[in-house]
């Protein structure tokens, strides 16, 4: 799925919004993150299986339920017509089981949307709806918004790594807790998805050193 902004936009709004934002874009570098090209099923049945576990572990369950599923794949009947005993000699613990199955039964009755129905829902309108799946929450939701749906105002406060990278770059002396860091972000309005990949840069370019603006001419 394309981006539903133009990132070049965007970067000229962060760098305009604050001083210690335009430090760290200077350093991060150029804004490179493409959305993926899955659905919103896909992606979470995915979501579901790395829950809890390394990512090798869980490419190679994933992997293992794609040859299971073979041509369906991507069909949520599919899955749900393969035997539980099918998918659980995969890997998969019985807990996600049934939330894999709770998806796909969601999304063939339209509670988790794709497609047209889809673009026509805010953002919040999309995480009230797929909070509903069993076993996925909120920051889930976030992260399918951001790396998926490319929309571009998302937030994830409850994030570790945003309010480290926010913490790093603005020099504060601890992380913002997840209330604080919800009117912190306002000025980043209506790039916060950019705005939160370039705080999970700056984890990776300073932290666990002492939270400090990023000299630009390092």
């Amino acid at each position: 799925m394309p981006l539903r902004y133009d990132p070049a936009a965007a970067v000229r709004h962060l760098s305009g919004a604050s001083p210690e934002m335009a430090r760290l874009i200077e350093r991060a570098g150029p804004f490179t993150m493409e959305p993926g090209s899955n659905t919103p099923y896909v992606a979470l049945v995915r979501s579901i299986l790395s829950q809890q576990l390394s990512t090798k572990a869980a490419a190679t369950i994933h992997r293992r339920l794609l040859e299971q599923l073979g041509p369906g794949a991507d069909d949520p009947a599919a899955l749900l017509a393969l035997p539980e005993e099918d998918v659980r000699t995969c890997g998969v613990s019985r807990n996600k089981v049934l939330a894999l199955r709770d998806l796909a039964s969601r999304t063939l009755d339209g509670t988790v949307p794709e497609g047209t129905a889809l673009d026509a829902l805010s953002d919040d309108a999309i995480v009230e709806r797929i909070v509903q799946v069993r076993g996925i929450g909120r920051w889930t939701v976030e992260m399918l918004l951001i790396f998926t749906l490319g929309r571009p105002d998302v937030w994830p406060v409850d994030d570790l790594g945003v309010r480290k990278g926010f913490a790093f770059t603005h020099g504060l002396p601890e992380m913002p807790t997840p209330r604080a860091l919800m009117a912190l972000g306002e000025p980043y309005r209506p790039f916060r998805s950019v705005a939160a990949w370039y705080c999970w840069r700056a984890t990776e370019l300073a932290w666990p050193h002492p939270p400090t603006a990023p000299d630009p001419g390092a």
